[in-house]
């Protein structure tokens, strides 16, 4: 049965689709602090988006939900004439949901039997092994991400199960060592956030991507002490002058 804090953000983000201002009322306006560096402060400014993107007869599909003590993060796919896949992270207070982060990237479509953006294993399990699981892909994005310790690789990954949902990569252990070892331009400098449910867990890390500032979300499921599937959006951070609040993409 899905919690009532998953059942309050899967509520807000289908008001995506309406335009419905009492969807927004799980947020607490008074707290509410907003880390789109594109959206206004409070639910003024989430009513005012909804209203405006409700005029393009959007779609909004949660394709997977966590919850994390304080913390609901989704993974989705948005239709607003242009496809996005996301990631959306709440944080919640008394009740109510109190900031907010995301990470938006242009749905890619793969070729053939390719593996999408969005598809793969929704199950959650493993509930005792949470905090053992965030505690590996802390370690997974220091020492191979970070430091590009890729002799190591397959401490890390199953290397007959691995299924790699980023649409430029390919599946497989050898694929995944050989896009590392030419990501020359791709290079990730601070963890921000570890959100984790039992197999699943996202980071939230900063670095850069074509010498630009970049926001990277990447959700892990881990099977067996070893990463199994990889999905992940990549996000330009705007500059400082295109903001329209002052707290920052992270």
């Amino acid at each position: 049965m899905m919690s009532k804090k998953k059942q309050q953000i899967c509520t807000l983000l289908k008001g995506i689709e309406t335009g419905d201002a009492k969807a927004v009322l799980v947020v607490d306006e008074k707290k509410y602090i907003q880390h789109n560096p594109l959206t206004k402060e409070g639910n003024i400014g989430l009513a005012e988006l909804f209203k405006r993107l409700a005029k393009m007869s959007p779609k909004v599909e949660i394709v997977r939900i966590f919850e994390d003590k304080d913390f609901v993060f989704a993974h989705t796919y948005y239709d607003f004439n242009v496809i996005e896949v996301g990631f959306e992270i709440f944080r919640f207070e008394n009740g109510f949901a109190v900031e907010h982060w995301d990470n938006l990237q242009s749905n890619v479509e793969t070729k053939n039997t390719s593996p999408s953006m969005i598809d793969g294993s929704t199950e959650i399990k493993d509930l005792d092994l949470t905090e053992v699981n965030r505690g590996f892909i802390s370690s997974f994005i220091k020492e191979i991400l970070i430091e590009k310790n890729l002799y190591i690789l397959e401490n890390y990954i199953d290397k007959t199960k691995y299924t790699e949902h980023n649409p430029y990569m390919r599946n497989g252990l050898e694929s995944l060592r050989d896009n590392l070892k030419n990501e020359e331009k791709r290079s990730y400098n601070k963890i921000h956030r570890l959100l984790a449910e039992g197999n699943f867990v996202l980071c939230v890390s900063e670095g850069y991507l074509n010498e630009k500032h970049t926001s990277f979300y990447d959700l892990f499921r881990i099977s067996e002490g070893k990463i199994v599937e990889h999905w992940d959006t990549t996000n330009h951070v705007p500059p400082q002058s295109e903001w329209v609040n002052d707290n920052g993409k992270f």
